[in-house]
């Protein structure tokens, strides 16, 4: 697993200077240039791939390594066999990725054929839908949302897979998220959703389940408004924005607006959703770290309360990128205090 689990997340990150920074959010962008000086030292370059690695963008930068070629790199023994080690493990990511996958379909399958609606979300449709090359968004589990009446049902399916629950009922059915891990292989973690808010104090303002995405999706499936919708919950109300990758989802299912009309489907979405303050925050502070104009204008497109403007305020790219460095605990408190701004943030209201 690329990410948190690795060598480089057990430990404070190397602090990056200015300049590394914007090379890490340069090679993160899936479809900007692979663009560096030769200037970069070796042991730049390496703190430069730890963070990388921590913020789940490490398969982008590989990419682009790889398609630039090592010519430039540094003649660095320690770095090279780094990066060797680095690509071995993303061959290893993609194949768990691929395997997942299988085990999702076939859950996937046993749901249709009990008469369940359900769908995939998040990793592997972002993978497919979001990216250009499936490769740059690997992922580490399968969620599965399901409507609320249905869960029950859908957890004597995955059982029936051969699964076995792995947290605990109470708490599950309080977060409505019922984490599943394989019987002969438990690397292989399925989830299923049936709200993709899962905390209960910001669930009375917000919620995103089963019936909010067909009506977002409103016939079709999986439609950019509907991906995006799903990324801004998991930036900002599932994670806390504590990876990078969060705002690469969001910068992608930007770019897959094709249209205003899909535009003014993305508002409507955040209007029938509730999350009006979750969507400014994240894409204001993705268009910020990526110079995004068109980011920026549909956040400013919501008109801004109190709790909006403070949470643009606590929400900046620094706080992010810094969330495992020295600051990390400057880092914390923001989105600690982020998160009571959402718990406390009042439905807004709407014209009829």
């Amino acid at each position: 697993m690329l990410g948190t689990q690795l060598q480089f997340a057990e430990t404070m990150l190397p602090e990056l200077s200015p300049a590394q920074e914007k090379l890490l959010i340069n090679l993160a962008d899936p479809e900007a240039p692979a663009e560096w000086g030769k200037e970069l030292s070796a042991s730049g370059l390496t703190a430069m791939l730890a963070n990388a690695e921590f913020h789940g963008v490490l398969p982008i930068v590989l990419r682009k390594f790889r398609e630039r070629g090592d010519a430039d790199l540094p003649k660095d023994a320690a770095l090279l066999q780094k990066l060797d080690e680095l690509r071995d493990q993303a061959t290893t990511a993609t194949g768990q990725s691929m395997l997942l996958q299988y085990h999702g379909d076939r859950i996937m399958k046993a749901l249709a054929a009990k008469g369940i609606p359900a769908r995939i979300v998040k990793g592997p449709v972002f993978a497919r839908k979001l990216y250009r090359q499936a490769a740059d968004r690997p992922f580490t589990d399968i969620d599965i949302l399901v409507d609320p009446a249905s869960i029950d049902e859908a957890n004597r399916t995955i059982a029936e897979c051969g699964f076995e629950l792995a947290s605990g009922e109470a708490e599950s059915r309080e977060l409505q998220e019922f984490k599943w891990l394989e019987k002969e292989n438990s690397s292989l973690l399925i989830e299923l959703h049936g709200n993709l808010v899962h905390d209960t104090g910001m669930r009375r303002r917000l919620s995103l389940g089963f019936r909010e995405l067909q009506a977002i999706d409103n016939g079709e499936t999986d439609t950019p408004a509907a991906l995006l919708t799903i990324g801004i919950v998991h930036a900002a109300g599932g994670h806390k924005f504590h990876r990078l990758q969060l705002c690469v989802d969001v910068l992608q299912g930007v770019r897959a607006l094709k249209s205003p009309e899909e535009e003014s489907r993305l508002l409507e979405a955040a209007r029938m959703t509730g999350i009006e303050l979750e969507l400014a925050t994240v894409l204001n502070v993705t268009g910020c770290l990526f110079g995004a104009p068109r980011a920026i204008a549909l956040a400013d497109r919501i008109e801004p309360d109190l709790s909006i403007r403070l949470a643009k305020w606590l929400i900046t790219g620094n706080m992010l990128l810094r969330v495992n460095s020295r600051e990390r605990l400057r880092s914390r408190l923001s989105r600690d205090v982020f998160r009571w701004v959402q718990r406390l943030a009042r439905p807004r209201p709407h014209a009829a």
